[in-house]
């Protein structure tokens, strides 16, 4: 089954900047990939604010 197309939930022009402050370049996937990354991440806080009975997602879930 394909992989549902999700929003993109960084700004490309800010990592392109920063990865080219560190000398590199980006490939085109990268930018999919970090915010395949990021919904993980924010997908585990938001479970772990639920075990924790919050409704609000904390540094500390992160």
């Amino acid at each position: 089954m394909a992989k549902k197309k999700r929003e993109a939930l960084v700004v490309a022009s800010k990592v392109k900047a920063y990865i080219k402050g560190q000398k590199m370049m980006t490939s085109s996937e990268a930018l999919e990939a970090i915010s395949d990354r990021v919904y993980d991440l924010l997908d585990a806080a938001a479970a772990r604010a639920k075990a924790n009975r919050r409704s609000t997602v904390k540094a500390q879930d992160l």
